[in-house]
């Protein structure tokens, strides 16, 4: 009897969240059950991370904890049910307009609507190789941060809002993920899909 009124639930659930999002309602269904395999309540940070890192191959710190961010919308420590077929919806299939704002989100590491020329270093600092015969091995990042906010950087005011980093990537898709990856690549994201809609995009 209680697998019965939880399956009722779970369809109910579905088919409350599938229309806001790029998933069929029995693909929500799948991710829902992805979900309770997960956790029996809600999903917290470490094991978003466990995901993060096992099934999307991402390994950066800084980017694991600001993608946890952007998908728990209501910031409550925890990922919904509800936030994590919505958050997969963009992470995997989002529009390039959908795909911006989180990217946006993910980067502003302070959450004030811009992303700071600290930011850009913070993020990128680990990026590149360091030679051990530098003198400052931190020059190279600088320079890096520079070239960004001279490409990016449109009303020239020494930081990027939404409407900066918008344009930019508008201009060069490439620069989606200027600041490190915070979405999966194609392989990742289509061995997951593959696992509950048996169809690789």
């Amino acid at each position: 009897m209680a697998s019965i009124i939880a399956k009722k639930n779970q369809a109910k659930l579905a088919e409350n969240i599938y229309k806001h999002t790029h998933f069929n309602r029995l693909e929500v269904e799948e991710l829902l059950k992805i979900y309770r395999k997960l956790t029996p309540e809600k999903l917290d940070r470490t094991k978003f991370r466990d995901v993060l890192h096992n099934t999307f191959n991402m390994t950066d710190d800084i980017l694991m904890d600001r993608v946890f961010k952007a998908f728990d919308k209501d910031n409550d420590s925890f990922v919904s049910m509800e936030e994590w077929v919505t958050g997969l919806s963009v992470f995997l299939k989002g529009t390039l307009e959908e795909q911006m704002a989180y990217c946006f989100v993910v980067y502003d590491l302070n959450g004030d609507g811009y992303i700071s020329r600290e930011e850009i270093f913070h993020m990128l600092k680990n990026s590149l190789i360091r030679q051990p015969t530098e003198e400052d091995p931190d020059e190279g990042i600088k320079d890096l941060v520079e070239l960004a906010l001279k490409k990016m950087d449109y009303d020239h005011d020494s930081r990027l809002s939404f409407s900066d980093f918008k344009q930019a990537v508008e201009l060069e898709n490439l620069l989606l993920e200027a600041f490190g990856p915070c979405l999966p690549d194609a392989k990742a994201a289509d061995g997951f899909l593959a696992t509950f809609t048996g169809v690789t995009v």
